[in-house]
């Protein structure tokens, strides 16, 4: 994109202002993300512009109407504890055609909102308050939506944490084998197929009513809560495509698959990949202490198991994007998903040997 696109796409969402500058954020695997510069009112103004993946998203429309309406319920919630929602919550700029999407003419689709002023995300940590913090911000989520009613929401990718199928569609790929790279990758498939049961457990237990579908945001990761820069208390929850109904079991497993690993997720030296307790501890201290009280029986018990879940989950789905010949998610170089795999399927192997402690953190906040 150069300087002239951008600024046209501004345009399209009414923006005012100088136009000034853009910058790309490179740390998602999703969507292309720019921020924006304005000069108006004698300062600089922030938005944030995406391109949704609409390859991932096959019906960005139901993305854009999920967001709107949970980010315009969370602001009235809000503002029933608080005087102001400003800078918890994002806000979606309207295009100058009244929706809260612009369709270019090549078909992308874009959206825009502003940024929150003096915020910051994280990618990896070793704050124990920040990761705090960042489990009562996905606390908080889940407190305010829990009156939401689901069934409205629109299910934007249909069986997105259906391990049962993400299983069935990791072998489909290991057969297809589309790329050619299955041979590279031949013990990792093999490992990850013989913890199928223990990756699929929660998921059969919500068929069956065990665990209860509630709202969720379904991408838990550190890097989608907004801290402030200075006090570092969480403000706001963001990046909402998949908001559905799901297992709160999923969004707390994920969070740890992502918070609680002692290396970044593409790390090559597999002996630095662990779950560093010191971290599952702080998270869960934050989002326990929160939704304690919302939580049944079965849902407590079952934590631990969907930090398991969602790291097997999550790695047969980079190993399957491998397979498919990377598809699906970006790749700086082109083994990337294959380590990444790699990565998660250690981090995993070490949580199911650290289960019983993770139970007992878990008991010790409830």
């Amino acid at each position: 994109m150069d300087h002239e696109e951008i600024k046209n796409l501004c345009d399209r969402f009414g923006i005012q202002g100088e136009y000034k500058y853009y910058e790309l954020i490179t740390n998602g695997h999703i969507n292309k993300t720019y921020v924006v510069y304005f000069f108006r009112d004698g300062e600089l103004k922030d938005y944030i512009l995406q391109r949704i993946n609409t390859y991932v998203f096959k019906n960005p429309i139901d993305v854009m109407n999920n967001i709107s309406s949970v980010t315009q319920y969370l602001r009235l919630k809000i503002k029933e504890r608080q005087d102001t929602a400003k800078r918890n919550v994002l806000h979606y700029q309207k295009s100058i055609d009244g929706l809260y999407y612009y369709i270019d003419d090549k078909g992308g689709f874009w959206r825009c909102c502003r940024y929150i002023d003096d915020s910051v995300t994280f990618n990896m940590t070793e704050d124990l308050k920040v990761i705090e913090e960042c489990g009562a911000g996905f606390g908080d989520f889940q407190n305010y939506l829990a009156e939401y009613p689901a069934d409205e929401l629109a299910i934007v990718i249909p069986h997105f944490h259906n391990t049962v199928m993400r299983y069935a569609t990791f072998k489909k790929s290991v057969e297809d084998n589309l790329s050619g790279r299955k041979a590279n990758v031949e013990n990792e498939i093999k490992e990850y197929l013989e913890l199928e049961d223990i990756a699929t457990k929660m998921y059969k237990m919500s068929k069956t009513g065990e665990l209860p579908l509630k709202v969720t945001h379904n991408d838990t990761k550190c890097n989608n809560v907004l801290f402030d820069k200075n006090t570092h208390e969480h403000l706001a929850v963001i990046d909402l495509d998949t908001v559905m109904p799901g297992l709160v079991g999923f969004d707390f497993g994920d969070a740890i698959r992502f918070i609680g690993n002692s290396a970044e997720e593409d790390e090559k030296d597999l002996s630095k990949v662990y779950l560093d307790m010191k971290k599952f501890e702080a998270f869960t201290k934050g989002f326990v202490g929160v939704v304690k009280d919302s939580l049944t029986e079965k849902e407590k018990e079952t934590l631990p198991l969907g930090a398991i879940s969602m790291t097997l989950e999550c790695g047969i789905r980079f190993l399957g994007d491998y397979i498919d010949g990377d598809k699906y998610f970006n790749v700086d170089y082109p083994e990337q998903n294959a380590v990444r795999a790699k990565c998660q399927l250690a981090l995993a192997k070490d949580m199911i040997k650290k289960y019983d402690e993770m139970a007992d953190v878990v008991k010790k906040y409830l």
